[in-house]
């Protein structure tokens, strides 16, 4: 795999916040951010719900479950795209075990 191949988070992937990388929700902006070191990620609702579900516990499977018993339509790989992109910033890493 060269530099600029990443890998694609798979379902059953158990994706957590990285150990650096906090989610909050902003009062002032009124939306929910990822609040790194020197950096502030604001987010939109559909990423907030996202990441409110990765706790290391749930597989990217069960995530997406869990928001299709939200919301009505929930793609599966728009939800893997958007954890790749985080993974490959470091906001967003794989549970141990």
């Amino acid at each position: 795999m060269d530099s600029t191949t990443r890998p694609e988070v798979s379902t059953s992937d158990r994706p957590r916040l990285a150990r650096h990388v906090r989610l909050a929700f902003n009062p002032a902006r009124q939306q929910h951010v990822l609040q790194l070191p020197e950096t502030v990620v604001v987010l939109n609702a559909s990423g907030a719900a996202i990441l409110e579900l990765c706790d290391g516990r749930r597989t990217v499977a069960e995530i997406v479950a869990e928001l299709g018993a939200r919301y009505e339509s929930v793609p599966d790989d728009e939800v893997r795209r958007f954890l790749t992109r985080l993974v490959a910033r470091r906001c967003v890493e794989p549970a141990d075990g």
